[in-house]
């Protein structure tokens, strides 16, 4: 099942995608729960994917606005130099443990929305990256059995503003400006994927590919990270955790490559799904 967070005529929800396609699950499935957050929090997965069983659609997706496919998570943590080509075009040594940094939820948006190019850089980077969103939470969770903890996955689109990422060893001041971060185009439950490391990764800016990569390749597994993040913090339903970049990143190519106003930016997961993005200026929201 596809799931998909939207606003339509002023108002947000969720629903399922059924080809071109949305089932309105907003508040059907449970009058309290009113967005995906809330149906995964809710546990409420199994019974929507009954509610649609020859259901008739409610609208074409050409009718919906995409929103991140979790607007509201309480945590988004990313995973740094999880992938060797990426390391090492960054410098960096092995390391024992995987690099943990936040984004924060207004630095997002959905599918076919713009991404933000701040005017406070010109060093504004893509990163191609499959996103994970929690099911079940808890603590400490044991690698042997993380897996079972994803609701689905998602492409992300991990925008990074150089300069600023480089202002100290810190990374959260380059991963965070508003709007620069994509999110889609919907959730994947985890039941559709057998085995996320067979899963493509790749990147496309203008058509040209820029990243490209398995999910085969992570440095750290999905389960180990999952397991780390869990040891140091509770992890809740709707959670995101986004895996990491593969080599390619246009920062380190010769000459520098950047996403400038009127780019197009695609990132594809194969069987889970594309995200695309337009690139506009942050100038143009005030023009």
């Amino acid at each position: 099942m596809k799931l998909v967070s939207f606003s339509r005529l002023g108002k947000t929800g969720f629903g399922a995608v059924v080809d071109n396609t949305v089932i309105d699950l907003t508040g059907k499935l449970d009058p309290e729960v009113c967005s995906l957050k809330q149906c995964i929090a809710y546990g409420l997965m199994e019974i929507a994917t009954d509610y649609c069983i020859n259901r008739p659609a409610d609208f074409h997706l050409s009718d919906i606005t995409f929103l991140p496919v979790i607007p509201d998570p309480a945590k988004i943590l990313c995973v740094g130099l999880n992938y060797k080509k990426h390391q090492a075009e960054t410098g960096r040594p092995d390391v024992d443990h995987p690099t943990i940094f936040p984004r924060f939820a207004d630095s997002q948006v959905g599918h076919r929305q713009a991404l933000i190019k701040p005017a406070a850089t010109e060093r504004f980077d893509y990163e191609g990256e499959l996103a994970v969103i929690i099911g079940q939470g808890g603590r400490c969770i044991s690698k042997d059995n993380a897996l079972s903890h994803i609701a689905g996955y998602a492409c992300y689109n991990e925008g990074s503003v150089r300069d600023w990422q480089k202002h100290t060893s810190q990374f959260i001041p380059g991963k965070t400006f508003p709007g620069t971060g994509g999110f889609g185009p919907w959730l994947t439950t985890s039941d559709e994927i057998e085995d996320y490391t067979t899963l493509p990764i790749e990147t496309r800016l203008n058509g040209e590919v820029m990243q490209q990569a398995t999910l085969a390749d992570l440095i750290f597994p999905l389960p180990e990270v999952i397991s780390y993040i869990s040891s140091f913090t509770p992890l809740a339903p709707g959670d995101v955790i986004v895996s990491g970049t593969p080599g390619g990143v246009g920062d380190k190519r010769s000459p520098p490559v950047y996403m400038l106003p009127g780019d197009i930016v695609e990132i594809d997961c194969g069987p889970v799904g594309k995200l695309v993005n337009t690139v506009i200026a942050e100038a143009e929201l005030s023009g």
